[in-house]
């Protein structure tokens, strides 16, 4: 995590005051000539101000469950009330989210979230427990794929809204939760990047879209769409890392800014850098001139340039044509905005801020609650166990895996090598996805949950597939290295 000097932090503070706050709204602007000219010179005279044709749908997904992954959900609830101050239906939002959070014992504000130091509460209102959309067991990678492809008879549980969109139609698609080498998380278990471009693929064949917008906010979520999403199905996507690099939480304990005092007892992150960076610079410009790309360089230079030991390279995949359309195409914008000028909105709300990867924020959770529990108390006691059951976890990964890369590639300096191996940009980070999905699920039955801090070792099992490892070996080395001691 950053720390900042005095006056850094005195520059911070007078560069990232907002220019209005909520009971004071901004002035009225004199439309002169001049500044109407001004106006265009600066956003460029091809800016669409006049609605899509066609009808805004969305799809929000948070893949986590459990306290300490707060960020995921509160970055969807955002982007929720984000859509709607845009203009879009609930009929045409449609919310995954397990839903284990507003009301968790360990929130400190019970029926209540919130995505930034000082933020009102974005859960109110999203369509969630009361049989609206996609929470608890209805949250399923299944479900998600069967919504987005509009098939309603596939869909078990849940709100039975699906992503019913046609040919005019623009299509916007969110999703925050861990992720790893060519897969992310679902309450469920994984989504597979060739398993989503599947799908994908199956919308656009159907015509069942004019234009589509993903974000997403993984670690290694570059590897979602790296050599697998084509130019030409009229998807533009951009991801929170490349294929290889950790995405990252904010608004943690000790950051500055700092989350509220209360949550600091439960080492909550509220936020991540990607997501935050993007919905923050929707909630206060004119999205009817901000295009998609103008997003995209705001997005990257303050994910990017926030920390030099840690940041992540924001990516772009797919369409780069839809760039030039205007983000109002998909998420409409908010009334209040439209008198804000390009020139004050071009200030950073705020700036630089610190952050922390996605596999360390869950140990940071069970630290800080061991840290702040009183000493003696039982609650102390639970906090240890939580804390050193989380350690002794990631122990187990790290040793099972140092044994099967030792027992099938022949060496730990072998092993080292393949974890290490990248492939270029144009290239699937895998070759064979069914080889892929059975020695991950081969890991699991012998040696336990993969765990999202297992993440980190799912490029060495592509890179055997890649390098021709066959399911029996994998087998084999994994009932040796875990069977014995299989939790």
């Amino acid at each position: 995590m950053s720390h900042y000097n005095i006056p850094i932090m005195l520059l911070f503070i007078i560069l990232c005051t907002p220019p209005f706050t909520e009971s004071h709204h901004p002035p009225k602007l004199i439309h002169t000539p001049l500044l109407k000219q001004t106006d265009q010179f600066i956003n460029g005279s091809n800016c669409k101000t006049e609605p899509a044709k066609g009808t805004r749908w969305a799809v929000l997904i948070a893949g986590s469950t459990d306290f300490e992954n707060y960020r995921h959900q509160a970055d969807v609830c955002h982007a929720y009330q984000i859509l709607k101050k845009g203009g879009l239906k609930d009929e045409n939002i449609i919310v995954f989210m397990y839903d284990d959070i507003a009301f968790n014992v360990e929130n400190p504000r019970p029926g209540v979230i919130i995505n930034q130091p000082g933020g009102e509460d974005v859960y109110e209102g999203v369509p969630k427990v009361f049989l609206e959309d996609y929470t608890q067991s209805a949250a399923t990678a299944a479900n998600l794929f069967s919504v987005i492809l509009g098939n309603r008879t596939a869909v078990q549980g849940g709100s039975g809204k699906v992503l019913d969109s046609g040919p005019d139609d623009h299509v916007f698609i969110y999703y925050a939760d861990h992720g790893a080498t060519g897969l992310v998380g679902m309450p469920d278990g994984f989504i597979y990047a060739k398993d989503l471009i599947d799908v994908l693929k199956k919308k656009h064949e159907a015509k069942a879209y004019k234009s589509m917008v993903f974000y997403m906010e993984a670690c290694e979520s570059g590897s979602m769409f790296q050599g697998l999403l084509p130019n030409d199905w009229n998807i533009y996507a951009t991801t929170a890392s490349n294929s290889e690099e950790s995405s990252y939480a904010t608004y943690c304990p000790d950051d500055f800014p700092a989350p509220p005092v209360e949550f600091a007892d439960s080492g909550t992150c509220l936020g991540d850098t990607y997501s935050v960076a993007w919905l923050e610079d929707s909630q206060m410009h004119d999205l009817r001139k901000e295009t998609l790309e103008k997003q995209y360089g705001r997005i990257r230079r303050r994910v990017f340039t926030q920390d030099l030991d840690y940041n992540s390279h924001v990516i772009q995949h797919g369409d780069m044509k839809l760039r030039k359309e205007s983000l109002f195409t998909f998420i409409g914008t908010n009334p209040e905005n439209d008198n804000y000028t390009s020139m004050a909105n071009s200030m950073p709300l705020l700036g630089r801020f610190s952050s922390v990867t996605q596999y360390d924020a869950e140990l940071l959770h069970f630290w800080f609650k061991f840290r702040r529990a009183p000493e003696g108390s039982a609650k102390k006691l639970e906090a240890q166990k939580e804390l050193h059951g989380k350690i002794s976890q990631r122990m187990q990964v790290d040793d099972s895996m140092k044994v099967i890369g030792k027992l099938v590639l022949g060496s730990e300096n072998a092993t080292m090598a393949l974890l290490k191996t990248t492939r270029s940009s144009d290239q699937p980070v895998v070759d064979d996805w069914d080889c892929y999905k059975i020695l991950v699920s081969t890991y699991e039955e012998h040696c336990g949950s993969l765990s999202r801090y297992g993440f980190k070792y799912t490029r060495l099992l592509a890179n055997m597939c890649n390098a021709g490892i066959k399911m029996e070996q994998m087998a084999m080395a994994s009932a040796q290295a875990c069977d014995k001691n299989k939790p």
